[in-house]
């Protein structure tokens, strides 16, 4: 290296705690025969750096172009000292300074702890809690930062001298890695049973004879069981009172996902890749497709449902609950799913899964390392070629995201359903990990630890809060109750799904979308129940341009419940006949028909929904798919699995539009698709097939509302739960593009709910 010597301290920020930054720059530093020090602060790493000056510019580029793979660098100051001279270079501890850090989400075991973790000739074989710099448990072990070992669960389990060793060694895998421990040293395992030997074996013995057990993870405990055995994986439905919701299922690698489901490039890396979400992917229906395919009764994992969400194990305790070399066989295929009955937050402490656990599973495999943090895994699918988040959790959480326009101090405490919260301050937001449906105390408690700890993580102290607009949502209570001095802003719901999508795209503060969103339910100005919206908007407000027209909504969330009851009262608005011939109408309970067509006439118990999410549900029920529902979306899901592979022909089922473009509000009028399809229905044309015409006609209806509405210039923005169809969407994305539309749509925040409390935060900060 050549030229004068200088000497630069230098702040790195973003993720660079716990992802192996210090070792990192310690042997670029060597490599490049430069002295100084590196140290952690609270405003990220902290490093001084001496040598000659191409020495230290060639230092900085690695810094932001070769990081190591699990650091996300956001900034990089510089700024000129005298130069001290000197040689070596030294890793200091743990300083607290000013700033920010950023901490990191949990990690997948990566490959070189997974061939240690097999390597009868390794110190840490079969040690369930391997982990290095590059992989392990991160967030739902961190108390506060700095990311230091006496500020994680790890506090409690002091160093064995080799581990010790590794641990200071800046040449080692473990420099620094704070979850670090073998089996001399490391948290230890645990079988219920005392009397069932080896814990691992045990566990194993109990879910290949068809037990259902609990098994303490990284951020809760998960319930699994057989997934080939149809009677263990019904009793496990039972006990979770979870109807026929589907479960997830983890594999050990990626060959038998692949035999299970149909696994495409861009699923293979997210299964395999550092945060390992569940993936839903087109299930393999029979054996015949792939010989060596394990049995799986599809039908009790996933009842009616095309799809299979498929996770490849991500830590070494479910590496080894399948079983090593060696090992006497276990189940390929377990359902994996949260420890909880359904509804209630992901149980994540020794003594809440004794308590709440007791009467759901036979067995608990457990362990001694806390965890401070509950968080569910997330859920994705890829559609159209990439990846769409349906739950951003474990393995995502709480990594920032960057805003558009500074932000004020600012929590936003999202919608009820799939809830998260998020602050923001500054060019930054986080987003919590999933807490789920607001709906009962246990949730509450769980909002409110999850929301204090995203405030001790990241340093943000909130002067404002967002809500929901909705009077009656428990997000907005708790907002209430919890805000003091400081003030409430109020967003729309169908606002913060649309600033959502364009915030996730970085669109600068003056930015315009024509915006679509589609979803169950959402509070609208005029106290009715939105959900089918197309919108002019910015982050600073919207204008409503057109909406479904109006149904009654009768009953509330038994209409939710009951789709049949969706289909009549679409059916009545529509001025078309309750035939007894019809699926719906036979669906129906004579009573419930005659007490429910009073609703619909006098407008007892009813509020008007303009919703695409219950349109959606009314006319999978008319076409006899699904009447009853056990889980959100269940008809449509369905439905769309039926519709995926029919073949339309040349029909689209078309909306009726108001002839002037002009008009203030437009309401968009089902009827003529009503229409067709009770004409298809009698005809015989299979549901598969009307579900295609329908996907296609609402595909249709965003054309031609685009073409109407939209500008060339403008992007066209794609938000809410509906968006989650992947007919649905794939085909809107092809007639847009077709016609030159620019298109958004969620990659980084899921379209559904989970996302609102980013888009509440982005609404706040423009206005």
């Amino acid at each position: 290296m050549t030229g004068a010597r200088v000497r630069r301290r230098i702040i790195v920020g973003g993720v660079v705690q716990g992802v192996g930054f210090r070792p990192f720059v310690y042997t670029t530093a060597a490599e490049l025969a430069l002295t100084g020090s590196v140290c952690n602060d609270s405003s990220g790493v902290v490093i001084e750096i001496e040598g000659a000056a191409d020495g230290v510019d060639a230092f900085v580029a690695r810094l932001w172009g070769r990081p190591p793979p699990l650091a996300v660098v956001e900034t990089v100051e510089q700024t000129a000292i005298p130069v001290r001279g000197g040689t070596g270079f030294h890793i200091a501890g743990t300083t607290r300074g000013e700033g920010r850090t950023l901490a990191s989400p949990d990690v997948a075991i990566c490959a070189e702890c997974a061939a240690e973790l097999q390597d009868p000739a390794n110190r840490r074989y079969r040690h369930p809690f391997i982990t290095c710099t590059n992989c392990g448990p991160r967030f739902t072990i961190i108390a506060a930062l700095p990311y230091d070992r006496p500020q994680t669960s790890m506090a409690g389990f002091a160093m064995c001298e080799t581990c010790a060793r590794e641990y200071t060694d800046p040449g080692d895998r473990r420099f620094h890695a704070q979850p670090i421990a073998c089996n001399e040293c490391g948290p230890t395992l645990t079988f219920s049973d005392p009397e069932a030997g080896e814990p691992l074996r045990a566990a194993r013995n109990m879910l290949r004879d068809g037990g259902i057990l609990a098994v303490k993870g990284i951020g809760g405990y998960h319930l699994a069981c057989d997934a080939a055995d149809s009677a263990a994986v019904t009793e496990l439905r039972r006990r979770k009172r979870r109807g026929d919701k589907p479960f997830a299922v983890m594999v050990p690698d990626l060959a038998t996902a692949a035999a299970i489901a149909e696994v495409d490039a861009t699923a293979a890396a997210l299964l395999t890749g550092p945060a390992r979400p569940i993936v839903l992917l087109p299930r393999r229906t029979s054996a015949a497709e792939d010989p060596d395919a394990p049995p799986l009764p599809v039908d009790a994992v996933a009842p009616h449902n095309r799809d299979l969400g498929v996770m490849i194990a991500y830590t070494p305790l479910h590496l080894l609950l399948f079983g090593l070399p060696g090992d006497a066989p276990g189940p390929r295929v377990l359902v994996m799913t949260s420890g909880n009955l359904g509804g209630e937050p992901i149980c994540h402490t020794d003594s809440d899964a004794r308590e709440r656990l007791s009467g759901l599973a036979d067995a608990v495999l457990s362990h001694n390392r806390p965890i401070l943090v509950p968080c569910d895994d997330s859920v994705v699918k890829v559609v159209d070629g990439v990846e769409v988040p349906f739950r951003r959790s474990r393995g995502y959480a709480p990594l920032p995201l960057a805003l558009p326009m500074p932000a004020a101090p600012t929590l936003a405490v999202g919608a009820d359903l799939k809830n998260t919260c998020a602050v923001a301050d500054g060019r930054y937001a986080w987003l919590s990990q999933h807490i789920g449906d607001m709906d009962d105390v246990a949730t509450l408690r769980a909002f409110t630890a999850a929301e204090r700890h995203l405030e001790k993580l990241t340093g943000v102290a909130p002067q404002q809060l967002a809500a929901d607009a909705h009077p009656r949502y428990r997000s907005t209570a708790w907002a209430a109750e919890h805000a003091g001095h400081r003030p409430i802003r109020l967003v729309q719901h169908h606002h913060a799904h649309v600033a959502a999508v364009m915030g996730e795209h970085g669109l600068d503060a003056s930015a315009t979308v024509l915006g679509f969103a589609f979803d169950g339910t959402g509070y609208g100005p005029d106290r009715a129940i939105w959900g089918g919206e197309v919108l002019a908007a910015s982050y600073k407000g919207f204008r409503r341009l057109a909406h479904l027209r109006y149904v009654p909504l009768a009953g509330g969330d038994l209409s939710v419940q009951r789709p049949y009851r969706m289909a009549l009262a679409h059916l009545r608005s529509a001025h078309l006949d309750w035939s007894p011939d019809l699926p719906c109408v036979q669906a129906c309970p004579p009573r419930e028909r005659q007490v429910l067509a009073h609703q619909l006439d006098t407008g007892l118990g009813c509020v008007p929904t303009s919703s695409m999410g219950r349109l959606f549900d009314a006319v999978a029920s008319l076409c006899g798919v699904r009447h009853e529902v056990d889980y959100e979306a269940q008809a449509a899901i369905e439905w769309e699995g039926l519709s995926r592979d029919a073949d339309p022909g040349e029909v689209a089922y078309r909306f009726a539009l108001p002839g002037n473009p002009a008009d203030e509000t437009a309401a968009i009028d089902p009827a003529p698709v009503l229409a067709a399809v009770i004409a298809d229905v009698r005809g015989g044309v299979p549901a598969g097939v009307v579900g295609a015409r329908f996907h296609a006609g609402v595909a249709h209806l965003v054309l031609d509302l685009a073409l109407r509405y939209g500008d060339p210039e403008q992007p066209v923005a794609l938000s809410g739960g509906v968006f989650q169809n992947a007919l649905l969407l794939t085909t809107v994305l092809r007639l847009l593009r077709k016609h030159d539309f620019h298109v958004l749509t969620h990659h980084r925040v899921p379209p559904n709910d989970g996302g609102i409390a980013f888009g509440q935060l982005l609404a706040v900060a423009a206005s």
